[in-house]
């Protein structure tokens, strides 16, 4: 959102249990889910037991991300019996990605039972990272600011007093997430803090194209409390960056567009509107879930 991502046996320790976690959430590429199941399937060809379920219900999300909810639901379906016999963290992962797939396909009150059983099961486990991937879902179906807060921190608390750095690599995009749901509030301040929290913890692990990110969020931050100077300035800097790296960044065109507006500076600013609306109408997430915002952008650059 930028504007508005254990156990190889039952019997293996749970000592030993997040490190098949972090093992499974590298396999990830989530810009490109049909490259990512490819990955898991891969791994199933040598994998057993817990591992092998595990890997199925990434699988399973693999669909949930391209719209297949019948076929998420239906691989669901049939590793769901197998659990029987299994340990805690494929039982875990199953109410995860079943919890996902109602949530992506527009059920988000079946979901959040799933993500609360997933959160307490993980605790009781001693699964820290699944713990806090639980509490997180949570918060995403959570309708009211402070329900959405309430489970963010939650997860953020578990992510900082954790020894498992699965755990751990969650802390920036639990700021992020924090900071996002203070900024809808109308809570600028506190946003920007845990913008500059999450930006820091992007930094210390040198995440580049996640620290433009969070830089980003910083700056659309400084926009909402006037320090338009502030904004425009990391705005131009990441504008720069893009281009020396021959990409364009649709939401970066939309916030120069917006600052320079805010500045006096339509006719420099009705260019960068029109540069966004050429950009963002590419994003088929933006098109389908931004029409408004998108609508504006256009009538913004004068166009019709």
């Amino acid at each position: 959102m930028r504007d508005g991502v254990v156990a190889a046996v039952a019997a293996v320790s749970f000592l030993a249990l997040p490190a098949q976690a972090r093992e499974i959430h590298e396999l990830w590429n989530f810009g490109d889910p049909a490259a990512s199941e490819r990955t898991f399937r891969d791994e199933l060809k040598h994998a057993q037991g817990d591992v092998r379920l595990e890997l199925l219900t990434q699988v399973a999300r693999t669909y949930s991300l391209r719209g297949r909810f019948d076929d998420a639901h239906r691989l669901l379906d049939e590793i769901e019996p197998q659990l029987k016999d299994a340990g805690r963290a494929p039982r875990v992962r199953l109410l995860l990605e079943r919890g996902r797939t109602f949530r992506s396909s527009g059920a988000p009150d079946r979901a959040r039972p799933l993500f609360i059983e997933a959160w307490q099961l993980a605790r009781s486990s001693g699964l820290d990272g699944l713990a806090v991937d639980a509490a997180h879902m949570v918060a995403l179906v959570e309708t009211k600011t402070a329900d959405q807060l309430e489970w963010n921190r939650r997860a953020l608390a578990l992510a900082e007093q954790s020894t498992q750095p699965y755990a751990q690599g969650w802390k920036a995009s639990l700021y992020n997430n924090i900071g996002w749901s203070l900024h809808e509030a109308g809570r600028y301040d506190e946003a920007l803090a845990q913008f500059e929290a999450a930006l820091r913890e992007r930094q210390r692990r040198r995440q580049v194209t996640e620290i433009r990110f969070a830089r980003w969020a910083v700056a659309r931050c400084l926009r909402s409390l006037q320090r338009y100077d502030e904004a425009l300035a990391i705005q131009r800097a990441l504008e720069a960056e893009f281009a020396a790296s021959n990409e364009t960044d649709g939401y970066v065109f939309e916030e120069l567009a917006e600052l320079l507006d805010a500045t006096g500076k339509p006719g420099e600013a009705k260019a960068y509107f029109a540069r966004a609306a050429a950009e963002l109408g590419k994003d088929d997430w933006f098109v389908k879930n931004e029409r408004a915002r998108l609508q504006r952008l256009r009538a913004k650059a004068g166009e019709r």
